[in-house]
């Protein structure tokens, strides 16, 4: 997953790349189907884009019941003008849920791409 979201991969790809990378493999990410998947990318970008720090974005797909959140916690950036954004993730699934983190940076074309 983490390979496709390096690559530049759709929602998907990143969606995949954020289970993977920011839950470190967690057990529940292969719950999760096609539209769970989907919803959460949605709400990756829209997280990292529009969310101040320490605001958590909401996801859930109603008609799995799985659910998540995006918080951004930290926003900086690099030597070479790039902006990134750290942040904690939740995912829900039959009410047990799994946290993790990652980093983000936003890519010439607008969208965030998950990098650690």
């Amino acid at each position: 997953g983490l390979i496709a979201a390096a690559a530049g991969g759709g929602a998907a790809g990143i969606a995949a790349g954020v289970i993977g990378g920011g839950l470190l493999g967690g057990a529940l990410g292969s719950y999760l189907d096609a539209q769970d998947r989907q919803y959460m990318a949605n709400t990756y970008q829209r997280s990292l884009e529009t969310a101040p720090a320490g605001q958590a974005t909401a996801w859930q797909n109603p008609d799995t019941g799985n659910s998540g959140t995006y918080t951004p916690t930290k926003t900086y950036q690099t030597a070479d003008g790039t902006y990134c954004r750290e942040y904690q993730q939740t995912i829900n699934v039959g009410g047990e849920v799994e946290r993790g983190f990652g980093r983000a940076c936003r890519q010439p074309d607008g969208s965030w791409k998950l990098v650690e």
